[in-house]
């Protein structure tokens, strides 16, 4: 028996009255998602600012947030969510896992409340497709009942071994998929990874160089510990059309280590990555905004294979239909960023 539903019914609403499934996700660009904690009222009463400087901002209600204040941080995505025009940015909440006391308080208030409003939930620790069937089922009944007509989409955080195991399945689970996010430090405890870093490389993980002349040092190159699980979430989300974000990196005080570990996921893929304070939204918006210069001789390639046929010289340099399709993810990518940004619109010449 199949354990997951025919094609025919795929794409139908899952509560009579609810809105249909998206068979595409809309082009938005989420270089950055940025956290707000919105039980801190200061920050909170930020988010309309914020909002015109990232791409998405999401009011965090699960991990950061004490016990005793998960209640409050609700309220305030709620006050949040109200009390501001987000436009083009993205407005985002990730809840609490749904083996805690609040998270069927946290999708049972929000919704009814600004589900309107809200673009995507984001769901931690998801080990299966059964956990992403549970929320579908209950967005759709919410959504229904308080008269949404837009479909809020699901965003899972791969934080076990289990999550990880079965990515593929959690990446087919829904049409309300919207992409996956590393979550490096659970994954790190779960795993029993010997690192206490969130997110990053670890100086003990690497590679010797071979023996030079004796008694000469022999060079150590520190490795990517996510290399292997970002790869994996990339590939299972490019074949089921979702975006790949790297997740959160905890060391503000070490700018150069989160741009070189966002620059990372990038080339392998990732769409954006978690800013969890104000100095990584900058970082994210010049790693995951393509580089001027590869857009220019991506804009080169296009012009010289209209069709995307063919095979063409370019600057002592072969190029044919694989890059071509190359090329148009670049372009296609840039025209996103200049949608938002005059400053990279002007240098792209878009």
């Amino acid at each position: 028996m199949a354990s997951t539903r025919t094609p025919r019914k795929f794409f139908a609403p899952l509560a009579i009255g609810a809105p249909a499934p998206m068979r595409e996700r809309p082009a938005r660009l989420e270089r950055m998602i940025h956290f707000i904690p919105p039980h801190v009222e200061k920050l909170r009463s930020r988010a309309g600012e914020i909002a015109r400087q990232v791409d998405v901002v999401l009011g965090n209600l699960e991990d950061a947030i004490p016990a005793d204040a998960k209640e409050a941080a609700r309220r305030g995505f709620i006050e949040m969510a109200a009390a501001h025009d987000y436009g083009a940015t993205g407005l985002w909440t990730r809840i609490n896992c749904l083996n805690s006391p609040w998270a069927l308080d946290d999708i049972l208030e929000i919704v009814p409340a600004v589900g309107s409003k809200l673009d995507v939930i984001m769901l931690p620790k998801v080990e299966g497709p059964w956990d992403i069937h549970y929320l579908d089922q209950l967005l759709a009944q919410l959504e229904a009942k308080a008269g949404i007509g837009r479909p809020i989409m699901i965003h899972a955080i791969l934080e076990t071994p289990e999550g990880v195991n079965n990515i593929e399945d959690i990446a087919a689970a829904s049409p309300r998929m919207h992409g996956m996010s590393l979550g490096p430090a659970d994954l790190a405890a779960s795993r029993g990874m010997k690192t206490t870093r969130v997110g990053g490389g670890h100086p003990a993980y690497g590679v010797l160089a071979d023996p030079g002349a004796e008694g000469a040092p022999r060079a150590f190159f520190q490795q990517d510990l996510w290399h292997y699980t970002v790869g994996r979430m990339v590939d299972a989300c490019a074949a089921y059309g979702l975006d790949a974000f790297y997740g959160p990196f905890g060391d503000f005080s070490d700018p150069e280590a989160c741009e070189a570990q966002f620059r990372n996921a990038f080339l392998q893929g990732c769409a954006g990555a978690w800013s969890l304070h104000p100095s990584q939204i900058a970082i994210a918006k010049r790693v995951f905004s393509p580089d001027p210069d590869e857009v220019a001789f991506a804009k080169k390639i296009l012009d010289a294979m209209p069709d995307g046929t063919g095979a063409v010289l370019i600057e002592g340099k072969m190029q044919d239909d694989a890059t071509w399709k190359q090329a148009k993810v670049i372009v296609d990518r840039a025209r996103l960023v200049a949608a938002k940004d005059p400053e990279l619109a002007a240098r792209y010449g878009l």
